[in-house]
């Protein structure tokens, strides 16, 4: 009788280990499996922003605006230039601005804090929240102090949409602009989504020019 009880105490230990073994398992599964979420869900948020940055822009090609580099009184945050003018950084500033990235201030709040650090060239003693955004020497320190400097080079396929290149034009010109999700004709370049004299358009241009800054920078949604 006595060996008939231990032997169903071991059964029943048996199967409550069994039982114990399948749910750690199960658990063990689902750990991991929201381990892989948490790497991977970044990733797509990530592609997903610059591909949504790269469509912002496009639909900026869909605006007349006149090319005209005018120091302006803006307001402050979220000031912008009269929406029929421009230069090649308000295509950048207006794009992050529809996914809710405000330059102007992102840039200002960062040049007040960091001045130093940020180019010369002009002549300040201290940040114009009403140009220093629309300075692409500017947008270059800012991009490569908060964003990812990304490798320059003439292979195309190093440019993805969304990222932000910039080139000098020369005589000290400097220009900016996004990589758009558009191909060139020839199926080899991605489109480039600027403002160069004509207005917000959509060119072949990636390589027109010597690029001096490329860049990824997915912001501080405001």
């Amino acid at each position: 009788m006595w060996n008939i009880s231990f032997r169903m105490a071991n059964i029943k230990t048996l199967t409550f280990n069994r039982k114990s073994m399948d749910i750690l398992l199960k658990m063990r599964k689902i750990c991991f499996s929201i381990a892989v979420l948490l790497f991977v869900l970044p990733v797509f948020g990530q592609a997903d922003f610059f591909t949504q940055l790269a469509d912002s822009a496009f639909t900026l090609t869909r605006q007349r605006v006149t090319y005209d580099p005018a120091y302006v009184q803006l307001s402050y945050p979220n000031g912008d230039v009269p929406a029929n003018k421009g230069v090649c950084s308000d295509v950048v500033i207006r794009a992050y601005r529809k996914l809710g990235i405000d330059l102007q201030k992102e840039v200002h709040e960062d040049m007040k804090a960091h001045f130093d650090k940020y180019p010369k060239s002009w002549g300040l003693s201290r940040p114009d929240k009403n140009i220093d955004h629309r300075r692409v020497p500017n947008l270059m320190k800012f991009f490569s102090r908060h964003g990812t400097v990304k490798k320059m080079s003439l292979e195309a396929t190093d440019y993805q949409p969304g990222d932000i290149v910039c080139w000098n034009l020369g005589g000290g010109i400097t220009h900016i602009g996004i990589v758009s999700a558009k191909k060139s004709p020839d199926g080899k370049r991605n489109l480039i989504i600027h403002n160069i004299g004509a207005g917000q358009v959509l060119e072949d241009s990636l390589f027109a020019f010597k690029i001096i800054g490329h860049y990824a920078y997915s912001g501080k949604a405001m």
